[in-house]
């Protein structure tokens, strides 16, 4: 029986793919570098990006040192610790003014409260700064239960991430469906732990998968 639907959050409920974007474009004239390719800067910093995030998820950097890794490769800098995280800085002050949460958010997650299910997530992240994300974007108080990669063994592919948030929440990993826009981390993992899940697909991109939605508004609520 169905108790629990647990969201990613990047990119399912928070478009950070597009306040990456914006921050990162309002940025890059500061550092005195052009925009004549921005499709080709947003790719680069982004490739980087997701790069770093992994060494972070894989214990192989501290989230402080992944950030610093970021400004580095994209710049091509050799700064200093203290150097890296100013400039990195002028970056993130932007991505947090960006953070929006998408239209089809809170009334998914309120539709899913008033089905009597508990409401849960399971993030990628540094515990801080998601939770920040959370209250900023209006989204924490729809929530019942927030559980980052920061609070387990390892973060999403790993099957630890979706096991052991399966014990925070006191339930079996048959009773959670797990919502989220990564094939990897947010669908084919979860399976492959026991749980049930589908993948948010905005973009139309991945028509094979066959459990899948275009929308949040389209969360099953039973089994």
């Amino acid at each position: 029986m169905r108790k629990v639907v647990l969201f990613d959050l990047d990119d399912t409920l928070v478009d950070q793919e597009g306040a990456s974007r914006t921050a990162l474009l309002d940025w890059l004239p500061e550092l005195g570098l052009d925009l004549d390719e921005p499709d080709e800067l947003v790719a680069a910093w982004g490739s980087i990006a997701e790069e770093a995030f992994g060494r972070y998820q894989r214990r192989e950097l501290t989230f402080a040192e992944q950030r610093r890794v970021r400004v580095r490769e994209f710049l091509g800098a050799d700064a200093t610790d203290d150097e890296a995280d100013e400039l990195f800085s002028g970056y993130l002050s932007r991505y947090e003014q960006a953070w929006t949460a998408f239209d089809d958010a809170v009334p998914a997650l309120r539709r899913v409260r008033d089905a009597g299910l508990v409401v849960a997530l399971l993030t990628n992240g540094d515990s801080a700064h998601q939770r920040l994300k959370l209250d900023r974007t209006g989204l924490a108080e729809h929530l019942d239960v927030v559980v980052a990669s920061d609070d387990l063994p390892a973060g999403k592919p790993d099957p630890r991430a979706y096991t052991d948030t399966c014990e925070i929440l006191g339930v079996a990993p048959g009773d959670v469906l797990m919502v989220g826009n990564d094939v990897e981390k947010d669908y084919q993992g979860p399976l492959d732990a026991g749980l049930r899940a589908v993948l948010l697909d905005r973009a139309d991109r991945y028509p094979e998968v066959a459990d899948r939605i275009r929308t949040l508004d389209d969360v099953p609520l039973v089994a």
